[in-house]
């Protein structure tokens, strides 16, 4: 499922028009990235945790030599799937039910036009000729 897809899906969930679901979608995947940013948690419970992790530089061994080497020390993003993520995911418990068709908005009320009384077009015909040629 690609953005758009999500988009599309959270629009007819939550019944609301394409434009308002991307604002929303949009703006938690802005909020979650600008706090992990700062060095904050972010923790949507049920779903996943999402942080910024600082590890120390540390001596590692090269696996095909042996030879030990210098890691030096960086930050790293972490994303962490949380027991209800992993529940469903593996089907321990059952997914929420998504609602697939949108719903049909009531028809706006038409309003009664005035109409005006058609003129009655005369045909145009040719008068009928009597008499042989």
């Amino acid at each position: 499922m690609k953005k758009r897809d999500l988009i599309q899906a959270v629009a007819i969930h939550a019944d609301v028009d394409n434009k308002t679901a991307a604002k929303v979608v949009e703006g938690t995947i802005d909020v979650i990235l600008a706090n992990v940013a700062k060095g904050e948690i972010v923790n949507i419970s049920g779903f996943a945790k999402f942080a910024k992790i600082k590890r120390p530089a540390r001596i590692a061994r090269n696996p095909a030599t042996g030879e030990q080497i210098k890691v030096k020390a960086k930050t790293v993003a972490k994303i962490t799937a949380l027991k209800g993520f992993k529940d469903i995911a593996l089907g321990v418990a059952p997914a929420p039910k998504l609602n697939t068709v949108r719903k049909a908005a009531p028809a706006p009320a038409k309003k009664a036009a005035a109409k005006k009384p058609a003129a009655k077009k005369a045909a145009a015909k040719k008068p009928a000729k009597k008499g042989k040629r």
